[in-house]
């Protein structure tokens, strides 16, 4: 008959799981839905400098397709994109660069060329292809990138043992697509994006070499997330 009250402890106690109880709850509604791949972030790291050109227009689809999934983009590595993936730093990886890993699967984006930009009054302007020894009297512009990875370098220039005039990295591409169309330099960029701007700078593409030089873009995820429902459909929208 006697009439029970929750001690001091007790009321501490109640009150705490008032606020406890509900956040557990939404916590484990959250990871349900991001195991269901309908709640989350994904982390896109990149490899390919211009690739934010249409990454801006790939993002702004997947939000307006995925309201409860944000995304960071990460283009800074403390080692190299393929280590940001492994140690779960981003969930893709935009890359260029196929580097086999028994972890790792490379998905094929699309294939792109990469082609020499010159102004339209520039003399290599009318011609179709370039060679290599037509450049070594060039001021060659480039995005800030290690010269190793320079295909116009790697798949070009050191095999014919050419080297340009001089060598500058712009990171803006305005202020390179500028300097190209006043005559300061040439530039090598995918020929998507050059394409792009040839009417807005009065730029124009050449190839380089008889065959060109033709890459592939890879999305590299980590098998273990091959299923996961938003990787896949983000692969899909870049595709």
């Amino acid at each position: 008959g006697r009439r029970l009250r929750l001690t001091p402890a007790g009321e501490l106690l109640l009150e705490t799981a008032q606020h406890v109880v509900p956040q557990l709850q939404q916590t484990e509604t959250m990871l349900k839905a991001m195991g269901e791949g309908l709640q989350g972030v994904l982390r896109i790291g990149v490899e390919c400098f211009p690739c934010h050109e249409w990454l801006n227009r790939i993002v702004a689809r997947f939000l307006n397709d995925k309201p409860n999934i944000d995304i960071d983009i990460i283009r800074q590595f403390q080692f190299s994109g393929l280590a940001g993936l492994l140690n779960h730093h981003v969930d893709i990886l935009i890359t260029p660069a196929l580097i086999d890993h028994e972890q790792i699967l490379y998905i094929p984006l699309f294939e792109y060329e990469q082609v020499l930009v010159v102004s339209n009054t520039h003399p290599l302007a009318a011609l179709g292809k370039i060679q290599a020894t037509q450049l070594q009297d060039q001021v060659l512009l480039t995005f800030p990138i290690e010269r190793g990875r320079l295909d116009i370098f790697g798949d070009f220039l050191i095999p014919a043992q050419v080297r340009p005039k001089t060598h500058k990295q712009i990171e803006s591409l305005s202020i390179m697509l500028q300097m190209v169309a006043h005559g300061r330099g040439v530039a090598v960029l995918p020929e998507w994006l050059a394409k792009h701007y040839e009417k807005e700078f009065a730029v124009h593409c050449c190839h380089l070499g008889d065959k060109g030089i033709i890459k592939t873009l890879y999305a590299g995820i980590k098998k273990q997330d091959k299923a996961v429902p938003y990787l896949n459909e983000f692969i899909r929208l870049v595709k």
